[in-house]
This record gives structure tokens, sequence and C-alpha cells, in this order.
């Protein structure tokens, strides 16, 4: 079963998430909500999915971090009770992308590193040191758990740009001639 996910202006996005109860981990309904998540992850091709976005107000979210090699699909992580333990102070600047507001890109400055501490599905203790793509998504998931949006990380209103017009004012950004249409 897919879920619905939560389109910009539900106040479950923007309300902090609630920790998850270590007890509840190992439960059925847990186990079947973070299924749930991974199949409507899967099916709308985005890579990150926050609880919150499935109106689910727990600190937690899946969030894929690897590219595939071969055509088994990227690898997707369960992050339970994350927490950003460190992040390096070199950020980089690049395009976003939300599952819950489709139709946006949004310019969002990150830090190129970070070191995350939570809970894997099995309940036991992890630590993670990702960078690069994968340290950008679980930002930006992790964001979702504080009711942060990518629009809210932008500079200036100017780097909140419709999807379909991304290329169009990337190739003006880099000094292309744009004409207007």
């Amino acid at each position: 079963m897919t879920l619905t996910i939560a389109q910009l202006g539900q106040p479950v996005l923007r309300r902090p998430a609630d920790p998850v109860a270590a007890e509840a981990i190992a439960t059925e309904s847990f186990q079947r909500l973070v299924g749930e998540m991974f199949q409507t992850l899967s099916q709308s091709g985005g890579a990150g999915l926050a609880a919150p976005q499935v109106f689910i107000s727990l600190r937690l979210f899946l969030a894929v971090i690897d590219a595939p090699e071969d055509d088994a699909g990227p690898e997707v992580e369960v992050f339970i009770n994350p927490r950003i333990v460190s992040a390096s102070p070199e950020q980089e600047s690049d395009w976003e992308g939300c599952l819950s507001f489709p139709e946006l890109s949004v310019l969002v400055p990150r830090h190129r590193s970070v070191r995350m501490e939570y809970t894997d599905l099995d309940g036991a203790a992890q630590a993670l040191d990702l960078e690069g793509f994968a340290a950008r998504v679980v930002q930006h998931e992790y964001d979702h758990l504080d009711g942060v949006l990518t629009i809210d990380r932008a500079a200036s209103t100017r780097d909140i740009v419709k999807a379909s017009e991304l290329e169009a004012v990337r190739r003006a950004r880099a000094g292309g001639a744009e004409q207007d249409r």
C-alpha cells in the first residue's frame, strides 16, 4: 500500500516530530509503516521520505545513501530518532526537489558531509558518515523532522523556482543567453 504524501500547507509538515519509543520499533504496526514508506518512496521516485510527509509525526525517515552499481536499485537506509552529531564547515548549494511540493525546486546550502547517529529498523544504535549527495538527502529529510522545509533554507526567493523551469534558470545563471518566451 502506498501512503498519501502531505503537500505544502499541511500543518504536519511544520510541526516538530515526536521521538519513536524504543519498544515501538519491533511492533507490527511500526514495521508495516516503514514497509509502506519504502513502497511510497519507491513509487514516487524520490531520494528520501520522512514520516511527517505521510502524516505521521514521528522522528523517522528513509534516505538513499548509496547509488546502485547494478540494477538492484539504490541503497535506502531507515533512520529512527536520528541526530546530526557533526557536520563539515564546508557547505555547497544545490537544487533540491521535495515530494511535498514537486512543482518547486529550491537552491539550498547544505554541509558537504555529516555524521548521523540513529536507531535502525532492528532497534540497534548506528552511526554513518555521509558526504555529497547522501549527506544532502539526510539533511533534507532531517529538516522535515523539525518542521523545516527547503523553502525556509533558500537564501532568496529567487532561489525558489518552478521545477519545469529549472534548466532555464541554470542556463541563465551560467551566463547563457536566455530569451523570454
